[in-house]
């Protein structure tokens, strides 16, 4: 199998804040008064907003609504030397436009996805009369500083471009050795110091810092994919902390990174298999007309692909793991499924540029050819949030296991030994481990979860609703994510209605 640093593209919103001026928030816990400050943190907890023009917050690329307005929030790097040096998380805010309840704090996942374009959702719904909505992007992300930084754009390029490693000895020794030479890079331009300080349990404490400095006594959050793991892990440190939490697209706590990768393997075949099924019914399906067959179909188009590159428009040329990624992007949701019939349909003609274009998607490069640290995020949080898996016998199995359960993506080459993955030599310890969610006295939360999510698993939601005694939405469908971004009135007026007056969905709601 391939060895894939980043795997989280998030469909959510491609597509703050009254303590200066000395009001309170609003209601439900929200408009009590702010509770007093952790000791020692007094200065990161009352600090004053400065709001300005969101020009030159990012790169140019990340697109914010014309009202957004945007400022920055410094907070310590690390929360036990809080006399050392600081990062500052840049936020975007679209004030309430009628009577406030507070801040509606959002996070689109990752890890390592920026946020700032988030304060732009759900304008036309009554979130934006009753919240100001704030996207953040978490420390070390898009237009936070500092950046975390492992490659460069040419460096990102000249990677993809390599040709596939196998799981003979000689590749595995080579994939190894790339991952060696990531981390380093990742060590000379972020610094270990800083590495080691960017996971899930630094943000939850930002995340504390933004409540208190958007002027609310409590936290209104939503959170997809990986950000279902900063709510959950926020709802644990911060129990009496929260007003209302919404977390779609969940990540099971208690799952390792072994687990949690098969189950996403096996998310990954369930959405291709409800792909293959929509294709076959299709005239010209690259697939044929047999869904049974569908697997086999797809195999024969992308197994001669591996040791080659296949033309494109552009100079790149697509070659085996690009084109993979490009399949994998497009199950992300059934939006994109035309374009996947697409690109297979072109690779059947020896033409690459529809895959090329959506793992470009996947990895986060723009058009210019420059790429966001979205992958770079994502590596090192990861790497930093879950523990290492050093034993080669287990990697061996995952490989196998993987293979079984997602046969779409089997590339026929196994050998019963896998590359230790990236993480197994990242230069600072993780400082987080699976573990089942216990909280007292969590006000009501909700969880939303959709039967073919693919990168997050339906049953993971199942079992983080459980965890947090939470109410349940199912969403009936193949996408990941889908409150308030995918157009469902049935999700989207549960949780609007919730998050204004807290009365949560009944336990079970299907839509």
């Amino acid at each position: 199998m391939a060895v894939v640093r980043s795997g989280c593209a998030v469909l959510v919103a491609a597509v703050l804040a009254l303590v200066s001026s000395g009001c309170t928030a609003g209601r439900d816990g929200a408009n009590a008064p702010l509770p007093a400050p952790p000791a020692g943190l007094e200065r990161f907890y009352t600090q004053q907003l400065e709001w300005v023009s969101c020009q030159g917050f990012g790169d140019g690329s990340i697109r914010l609504a014309p009202k957004a307005e945007c400022a920055r929030v410094t907070v310590p790097i690390d929360y036990a030397a809080l006399d050392g040096p600081t990062a500052q998380l840049a936020i975007s805010r679209i004030k309430a436009t009628g009577k406030r309840i507070g801040a509606l704090l959002m996070n689109p996942g990752g890890p390592g996805e920026a946020g700032l374009s988030m304060s732009g959702m759900a304008a036309t719904t009554p979130l934006a009369e009753r919240f100001d909505r704030i996207g953040f992007d978490p420390r070390g992300v898009g237009a936070s500083t500092p950046s975390i930084v492992c490659q460069t754009s040419a460096e990102n390029d000249a990677e993809r471009s390599e040709p596939p490693k196998d799981n003979s000895p000689a590749g595995i020794a080579d994939a190894e050795a790339d991952n060696r030479r990531y981390a380093d890079r990742c060590v000379q331009r972020s610094g270990a110091a800083f590495l080691a300080h960017v996971g899930t349990r630094e943000v939850v404490q930002d995340m504390d810092v933004l409540r208190a400095v958007l002027g609310d006594a409590k936290l209104t959050y939503l959170g997809y994919s990986y950000g279902t793991r900063l709510g959950s892990a926020y709802a644990e440190k911060f129990p009496g902390s929260v007003r209302a939490m919404v977390l779609d697209g969940a990540i099971d706590p208690t799952q390792d990174p072994v687990a949690e990768s098969l189950r996403q393997a096996a998310g990954f075949q369930t959405a291709f298999d409800a792909y293959a099924a929509d294709c076959v019914t299709q005239v010209d399906c690259p697939l044929g007309t047999e869904r049974a067959a569908a697997v086999t179909r797809f195999r024969e188009l992308l197994n001669p692909v591996w040791g080659k590159r296949i033309p494109t428009r552009d100079t790149r040329g697509l070659g085996y793991d690009d084109a993979m990624t490009g399949v994998r992007q497009a199950l992300y949701a059934d939006d994109l499924w035309p374009g996947l019939t697409m690109g297979l349909q072109e690779l059947r003609d020896n033409r690459g540029d529809t895959l090329l274009r959506l793992a470009d998607m996947y990895q986060a490069r723009r058009d210019d050819g420059s790429y966001s640290n979205r992958t770079d995020s994502f590596n090192a949080i990861r790497c930093v949030d879950d523990p290492r898996v050093t034993d080669r016998a287990v990697v061996g199995k995952q490989d196998a296991e993987y293979r079984r359960v997602a046969p779409f993506a089997d590339d026929g080459r196994g050998t019963g030994a896998a590359p230790l993955e990236l993480c197994a030599t990242w230069p600072v310890p993780n400082t987080s481990e699976p573990h089942q969610v216990s909280v007292r006295d969590l006000p009501k939360t909700v969880v939303v979860s959709t039967t073919e999510d693919p990168a997050t698993p339906y049953q993971a939601g199942v079992d983080l609703a459980g965890q947090l005694g939470a109410a349940l939405i199912t969403f009936k469908g193949s996408r990941h994510t889908v409150a308030l971004v995918a157009g469902e009135r049935c999700v989207d007026n549960a949780v609007i209605d919730y998050l204004i007056t807290l009365k949560a969905p009944a336990n079970g709601q299907a839509c």
